[in-house]
């Protein structure tokens, strides 16, 4: 590789399109180059590679669990996690997705390390690429009757049971469920699951949607916001407007009570 009679814009365009065995190779030539503004590409390059190794790492720790229960034999393994267990209104909602063997997608992470924007997108292409995707839901009326525990261990099992006979095994975010399906418990499972992550972007997005449809009914409460959650503001409007038909009153007893 000789880089001595290329522009830097044909240098830029050779960095953008190389593979990372080419870009190391790259990176001893742009560092010996005498060109001042080809050497500036130095840390570009070295940020690219440093980039492409994270993204390896990440991919085997999320696959660790599903690549060893693909080799035991299981070709159904469904992530399973819920959103909403700590707001002050609004359901709680569980998803569990199933892909096939070596399924992987480029940028799936626990959901709350991602921004609405990446969790939208992720949630198309999950939706597209899974094998199966369920989703349950307890509603703040039965969170009140039941409390948040069992409501999130009844929205997850309503969730793997819309995935029908897919599920072999499951991988689950820190719950213990009664299901006849086999299941590994993961303490911060969705930072360590690539399924778990994958349904707990589908959960999180469809319990967002759903609190942006209710904030248009009771913008009040500035739902679109918070999403629920028992932030200063909201605690505000609950004192100065009551409690609106979606509110936990399990959760805000205290609030509305001094």
């Amino acid at each position: 590789m000789n880089i001595d009679k290329l522009t830097i814009g044909e240098v830029k365009e050779l960095i953008n399109s190389s593979s990372t065995e080419e870009l190391s190779r790259l990176l001893e030539l742009v560092k010996k180059d005498h060109r001042k503004g080809i050497r500036n590409l130095y840390k570009t390059i070295l940020r690219m590679i440093e980039d492409e190794q994270n993204r390896i790492k990440k991919r085997k720790l999320l696959l660790e669990e599903e690549n060893r229960l693909w080799a035991m034999g299981y070709h159904n393994i469904g992530g399973l996690d819920e959103a909403g267990r700590g707001p002050l209104a609004g359901p709680v909602v569980a998803a569990c997705v199933v892909f096939s063997p070596g399924t992987y997608i480029d940028g799936i992470d626990d959901s709350k390390k991602l921004s609405p924007a990446k969790r939208d997108k992720l949630f198309d292409i999950i939706m597209d690429k899974a094998k199966a995707v369920g989703i349950g839901r307890v509603e703040s009326q039965e969170i009140d009757k039941m409390n948040i525990f069992k409501a999130t261990r009844l929205a997850m099992e309503q969730a793997v049971l819309q995935c029908g006979s897919h599920i072999e095994f499951l991988l689950i975010d820190a719950m213990d469920l009664q299901l006849p399906v086999p299941y590994t418990s993961l303490v911060k499972g969705d930072s360590r699951s690539h399924s778990i992550a994958a349904a707990s972007i589908i959960a999180k997005v469809t319990r967002d949607r759903e609190m942006l449809n209710w904030h248009q009914k009771y913008p009040q409460y500035g739902f679109a916001d918070h999403k629920g959650y028992g932030t200063s503001r909201h605690i505000e409007a609950i004192q100065k407007y009551g409690l609106c038909p979606i509110h936990r009153r399990s959760f805000t007893y205290k609030i509305i009570n001094g």
